[in-house]
């Protein structure tokens, strides 16, 4: 059950995309992001070229591009913040479909706005060819800090029950008559996710005597994802 949340960014395949050692792709990941980000927000035909590398990685590892970009919507917040920043900006004026905006407030939200979707779009392929615990096994190669390591696994682990606890937590809040949807209702539902995050961190403490109890040290044993041990 643990890593089964993982697998809902991730869209199983057989391309080289998804055979390619998990390090390497994170490696290629963040060296590609800190690419762009240090890419002048000028530059527009060069941000159309690190797109078409990002679609034609989507492409070649058979991943439809309609699964990305539905999943992007995470990025959304940080889009309205981008179109907020001319409206915001100082220095010289201009007229965009009737509305004054700053010059340099709209060149700051392209950067922003393109250098974001990118990312997001890039670290999204990352997340589709590639199992969360495929993932981990990348960055203990890649020397990352154990206890960081760990700590993620156990993130992907119990991820799925922490959102089935809050999933029957709405659930009987409806089954009462309370829509948390609703601005009335949302004192309720801060004490209803009070009480969900004092049962999880119970239940951490519990989960982490229980392991210490079986000889925990600090460290488990070292698993090799699906494409890994190849």
């Amino acid at each position: 059950m643990g890593a089964a949340h993982g697998h809902r960014l991730h869209h199983h395949g057989h391309s080289a995309v998804h055979r390619a050692p998990a390090h390497l792709k994170i490696l290629v990941l963040v060296g590609f992001v800190l690419l762009v980000v240090a890419t002048p927000r000028e530059w527009y035909a060069v941000f159309a070229a690190y797109a078409a590398v990002v679609v034609g990685t989507v492409l070649v590892a058979r991943v439809p591009l309609g699964w990305v970009l539905r999943r992007m919507v995470v990025e959304v917040p940080f889009l309205v913040f981008a179109a907020l920043v001319p409206f915001v900006a100082e220095g010289p004026r201009t007229e965009v479909l009737g509305l004054t905006v700053s010059e340099p407030g709209l060149v700051a939200a392209w950067g922003l706005a393109v250098k974001g979707t990118i990312g997001v779009m890039a670290s999204l392929t990352l997340a589709a060819t590639t199992e969360p615990t495929d993932v981990l096994v990348g960055l203990r190669r890649l020397r990352m800090p154990p206890l960081l390591v760990e700590i993620m696994s156990f993130m992907l682990r119990y991820l799925d029950v922490v959102t089935a606890d809050l999933g029957r937590t709405l659930t009987a809040m409806r089954s009462r008559g309370c829509e948390p949807r609703s601005p009335r209702h949302w004192p309720v539902l801060a004490r209803s996710l009070g009480a969900l995050f004092i049962r999880s961190y119970e239940r951490g403490e519990r989960v982490h005597l229980a392991m210490l109890s079986r000889g925990y040290t600090g460290t488990l044993p070292t698993t090799t994802g699906g494409h890994e041990h190849r």
